[in-house]
């Protein structure tokens, strides 16, 4: 009896892959195989359930698959996004300067932001242009005025960083944002050439709580330099026409880094 037991036992364990065969040891078989009285076993064990496990080679293979699979859907929606994204700049058109614009246009592909550069009466001045979206400040206006006109609620401000130096010595850096008819100025901070990032510059008093003849000096001071509501329209549509391009450009690099 002891014998049939183990012949099935070692049979079944035959057919299964040698990786999934727990092996015993060698004198637990010959005990349970031995049918003579005087063959004492030496130490018997209780009979172990065998485990069965996938091999490695398989995970490995399914978790590839996945990955496969995965960055194909990635690149297929990468794909037809730029589709839509060229279909898009195509329709588009160059946004020209206005006539007699006094700035030079420092445009670098991959960046949020442009530049505006030019000399004036021997000082150097350089407006760094971005789009300024605020969409707790439009909600908050859409809830004290329901019959605010929605396509101009929507439109982002455009944000200007001015620095205006004088060659050597301290910088004035100017921070204002151009809405829909005004030029508003938010921040001014002198910078010396020893404190280049301005954080321990003093920045004065809220623009809006000085005296109205300082804020109308400045605003004049601002616009003879050339900086004043009048860029609204041609920074908004060129900064627009912007966004369209490096978005297409961003959508062509995230592709070939998934496809590679």
């Amino acid at each position: 009896m002891a014998s049939s037991i183990a012949n099935s036992l070692i049979r079944r364990t035959a057919r299964l892959p040698a990786i999934f065969v727990r092996h015993f040891p060698e004198f637990f078989y010959s005990s349970m195989a031995s049918t003579s009285p005087s063959a004492t076993p030496t130490r018997k064990f209780p009979i172990q359930c065998l485990t069965i496990t996938k091999p490695p080679a398989l995970l490995s293979f399914r978790f590839a698959s996945t990955k496969v699979e995965a960055d194909e859907n990635l690149g297929n929606v990468l794909q037809s996004e730029i589709e839509c994204a060229q279909e898009t700049e195509e329709h588009g058109r160059e946004v020209d300067a206005p006539k007699d614009f006094p700035f030079e246009i420092i445009d670098k592909s991959g960046d949020q932001t442009i530049i505006l550069k030019r000399e004036f009466a021997g000082e150097n001045i350089q407006a760094t242009v971005y789009v300024n979206v605020d969409g707790e400040d439009m909600s908050k206006d859409d809830e004290d005025d329901s019959e605010v006109d929605q396509e101009s609620a929507a439109t982002p401000n455009i944000s200007l960083l001015v620095a205006i130096d004088k060659g050597e010595g301290p910088v004035l850096e100017i921070g204002c944002n151009i809405s829909s008819s005004d030029l508003e100025i938010e921040s001014m901070i002198m910078k010396s050439t020893h404190d280049s990032d301005g954080q321990g510059a003093y920045q004065g008093p809220e623009f809006s709580e000085l005296d109205e003849r300082f804020q109308k000096a400045f605003h004049k001071y601002l616009k003879v330099r050339g900086i004043d509501s009048s860029l609204r329209d041609f920074l908004h549509e060129y900064m627009m026409n912007k966004d369209e391009r490096e978005y297409l450009t961003w959508l062509k690099k995230v592709k070939e880094f998934v496809g590679n």
